[in-house]
């Protein structure tokens, strides 16, 4: 999966319009990102990519970018 595939499926996630999730976004500044979102990440996460996400490293997570890496993505997509 790509980064702009999983940017796609992040959305969904969030509820927030296609192709408006680019990266750099501060999760604390989205409105959407709050305790469901990140259980829905984490599930997304071990769904599509077979691995779990600690709560640890989630906590440190500032960006979008942050989760892109999170997951494991190829950026080079």
């Amino acid at each position: 999966m790509t980064k702009a595939e999983f940017l796609e499926e992040l959305a969904v996630v969030l509820d927030v319009p296609e192709g408006s999730l680019k990266g750099p976004e501060v999760l604390e500044e989205l409105p959407e990102w709050d305790s469901l979102a990140v259980i829905s990440f984490i599930a997304l996460v071990d769904d599509k990519f077979n691995h779990v996400v600690s709560g640890d490293s989630l906590a440190k997570a500032v960006t979008i970018d942050d989760l892109v890496r999170l997951a494991k993505i190829d950026t080079a997509g």
